[in-house]
């Protein structure tokens, strides 16, 4: 039997969490304050590479 499902709906996620989100994923990997990264990432300027 197939069922149709209706489309999910997109949350709509703010830029604060999103950098939060980017900020504590990158900090977890690199091993530094996610807090730094945070503000780098606010203020535009690019993360060193490993």
């Amino acid at each position: 039997m197939i069922t149709s499902r209706s489309p999910k709906k997109r949350r709509i996620v703010s830029r604060d969490a999103l950098l939060k989100s980017v900020a504590s994923s990158t900090a977890v990997e690199i091993g530094e304050a996610s807090r730094s990264i945070e503000t780098r990432l606010r203020s535009g300027k690019s993360l060193p590479l490993a």
